[in-house]
């Protein structure tokens, strides 16, 4: 008992180092799938179609916000090390070479989505109602062209927000998260409904929220930071000029495109799932918006426990403190699971209440409640699948975190789905049961290596 203490169980300092960096990303990612909640239910007033219009449109923002993510987490692993490392110029160089790469994806998705939108949204598409899905893809288009305007604002934004985090600066982000979360709510209710005398633009409406609300967090975020660059000391000079040093380019391209190939892999391996619960009809696809919103607040805690793993784990790698950061992990790998328990039992009270909120069909609700309930008992699976994720990929391993992740997706739980679907007549509740309870897979290759210890790594001593 003492032994399992002493690994899995911090003293107060530990808890107080930890609480110090997730709490803010906690707040801000709870805040911000809170107001992605209210969102989800105003546009649900508007009807079931533009529910679902908008929902598979934010299945491909989805996509494209991910490989955002993945493209900057590359050099954000840099990043930490850097700042672990007191080397603020390695911290400048990893900046502008996320600038780089956010632009360069921003600029084609906007062409992919522009050109190619309507038969993608297509794809998730099937009912016998052809003019029920006529509707919904209307919606789901007219969404979609407003939001590409955000795109370079989302990007930018999250380039300034995680080089801010891999810094120990957690606060910022979450102040100009929560701003924007409220600023997007604010013109959800004045330009969905057109209430104070603005026009009654329905999902057009909440998609300019949207774009506004990103616009405003990046002003917040860039005009702080540069601002204050006596105590963000990366932002001096940070503009002097964009070139980044070429053997650093290559080190983190061969340790960050993994990540990027990950994150594109990954979500479209949960796009392909959703497609696939969508061939049991349009239903199905409200009913899952529902249910994804939903236990995407109830996982904000362990979900925020990734960043912070990442964080704390990197810059003990950068400083060369190798066996702190190996008794760290299995600290935070515990702490992960104990907040993912708590979410889940919340979320299970929440269950039968919540998607009775929703204007749609009763069936609609029902299967949300299910599917949500699922999700639920499932949590600590998806928890430690989290933390291994991120602690891998803090010391540099981005090719296990690329086959850990994305070649499991793609592998496993992708044919799994598939097959349930095509070859026999599971309703979709027992389908998403056994893709879930296959993270079981994924939970034991985690647990081999995190105690193997191939992650430890100190990338830039």
């Amino acid at each position: 008992m003492q032994a399992f203490k002493h690994k899995y169980v911090g003293d107060k300092a530990f808890y107080k180092m930890v609480l110090a960096i997730v709490v803010p990303i906690m707040i801000q990612n709870a805040i911000t799938n809170f107001v992605s909640l209210l969102d989800n239910v105003m546009v649900g007033q508007v009807g079931t179609e533009p529910m679902s219009g908008v929902a598979v449109a934010n299945q491909l923002m989805f996509v494209f916000n991910l490989c955002i993510f993945g493209g900057i987490s590359g050099a954000g692993i840099f990043s930490a090390q850097f700042y672990g490392a007191d080397n603020q110029e390695g911290v400048r160089s990893c900046f502008r070479y996320k600038l780089w790469l956010g632009l360069l994806l921003s600029g084609g998705a906007i062409a992919l989505f522009a050109l190619r939108g309507d038969a993608l949204i297509g794809l998730y598409l099937n009912d016998v109602d052809t003019d029920k899905v006529a509707e919904t893809l209307r919606h789901g288009m007219n969404y979609l062209r407003v939001m590409l305007w955000g795109l370079p604002a989302f990007a930018l934004s999250q380039i300034y927000a995680s080089t801010l985090r891999e810094t120990g600066e957690t606060s910022l982000p979450m102040r100009a998260g929560i701003i924007a979360v409220f600023v997007n709510l604010l013109f959800n209710w004045l330009l969905i409904f057109g209430h104070l005398g603005l026009p009654k633009l329905g999902v057009v409406g909440a998609a300019l929220a949207t774009v506004l609300s990103r616009y405003v967090e990046l002003a917040v975020v860039a005009v702080t930071t540069h601002t204050r660059a006596a105590r963000f000391r990366f932002a001096r000079g940070l503009y002097r000029t964009m070139k980044v040093p070429a053997q650093l380019t290559r080190d983190i391209t061969v340790k960050g495109m993994p990540l990027l190939v990950n994150e594109a892999l990954w979500s479209l391996g949960m796009a392909t799932l959703t497609r696939c619960y969508s061939l049991r009809g349009l239903d199905v696809v409200a009913a899952m918006n529902i249910s994804t919103t939903v236990s995407n607040l109830f996982a904000a805690t362990f979900l925020s426990m990734g960043s912070a793993t990442s964080i704390i784990v990197g810059q003990s790698l950068g400083a060369n403190d190798l066996e702190g950061a190996r008794a760290q992990a299995w600290k935070l790998i515990a702490f992960s699971l104990f907040l993912s328990v708590c979410g889940a039992i919340l979320l299970i009270a929440a269950s039968p209440v919540v998607p009775r909120i929703y204007r749609t069909e009763e069936s609609v609700r029902t299967l949300a409640m299910n599917l949500l309930m699922i999700y639920a008992c499932c949590m600590p699976l998806f928890s430690y699948c989290n933390s291994a994720y991120f602690i891998l990929r803090s010391g540099g391993k981005t090719f296990i975190t690329f086959v850990f992740d994305s070649g499991y997706t793609w592998v496993v739980a992708v044919p799994i789905c598939w097959a349930l679907v095509h070859f026999t007549g599971l309703d979709v509740r027992a389908i998403y049961l056994c893709v879930q309870l296959a993270d079981i897979i994924k939970v034991i290759f985690g647990h081999i290596l995190i105690k193997k210890g191939v992650w430890i790594n100190n990338m830039v001593g």
